[in-house]
């Protein structure tokens, strides 16, 4: 038997339906895993896809998803924040626990880093988190609106361009991502933390990641993502993150269960 790469399905935080693929090995996973893409991204990013398969090589299920109204996820984007994407992460957590076995790994990519943060308490099974070119600070992710934030203040909302696409922001967006804080989390994580970045991140700065990491507790640890880019564009960055990443997760793992 081969890999497989399943299309599932299962509701999320505010009700509605969130599109996600589950990508197991032939034999049964010695673990279970969720990914969590980033800000405005989908679940079939080159990151995702290939991160997902390096672990899957290792005997490690990842569960992937579209946030609420991204991908091919229910919802409409505007209406959604960082604390839904914190509860969407709960939710896949929930399905994952219920339809295979319980999550023991949290990954997540750019704001996603920073939303496997969040959602780590609220996740017990999991016994370790890993970013990935992660902001420290949620709010970091207003820089990519570019001067757009005081004009969606005063109007309430607005279309803006990221990545070349449309996306609608409302003031709430920028109200709850503004009030979310992570570096007091980490002192509490309970898990092991292990941080990727890139040293030539153009979009989040390396001193994010040296937030995160003073800001844990042992155990943690750190890997320098060289030359890659933010979104891991190129494959073997990708894939360099998954393997590295499941020959690290192996000394905190438990049996799997389902």
């Amino acid at each position: 038997m081969d890999p497989r790469s399943d299309k599932v399905s299962f509701p999320g935080s505010e009700g509605h339906v969130l599109a996600a693929r589950f990508d197991r090995p032939a034999a049964a996973p010695i673990a279970y895993a969720i990914f969590a893409h980033c800000f405005t991204c989908s679940k079939d990013t080159r990151a995702a896809t290939y991160v997902a398969r390096a672990l899957v090589a290792h005997g490690i299920a990842v569960l992937r998803f579209d946030f609420t109204g991204l991908g091919g996820s229910d919802g409409d984007f505007a209406n959604s924040n960082f604390s839904s994407n914190v509860g969407d992460l709960v939710a896949a957590a929930d399905w994952l626990r219920r339809e295979h076995g319980a999550p023991q790994l949290l990954i997540g990519h750019s704001l996603g880093g920073a939303a496997v943060i969040a959602a780590a308490s609220r996740v017990g099974d999991a016994v370790a988190v890993a970013t990935i070119n992660a902001p420290s600070d949620p709010a970091h992710v207003l820089h990519q609106l570019k001067g757009a934030a005081a004009e969606i203040e005063a109007r309430g909302e607005l279309e803006v361009q990221l990545a070349g696409r449309p996306f609608r922001i409302r003031k709430q967006f920028l109200d709850d991502v503004a009030a979310a804080r992570l570096l007091p989390l980490l002192p509490q994580l309970g898990k092991a933390l292990l941080v990727f970045h890139s040293p030539h991140d153009q979009t989040v700065d390396i001193e994010h990641a040296s937030r995160l990491f003073v800001g844990a507790r042992h155990p943690k640890s750190f890997v320098s993502l060289d030359d890659a880019d933010h979104l891991l564009s190129r494959r073997e960055d990708a894939e360099y993150v998954g393997h590295v990443l499941a020959a690290w997760v192996a000394r905190y793992l438990r049996p799997a269960r389902g």
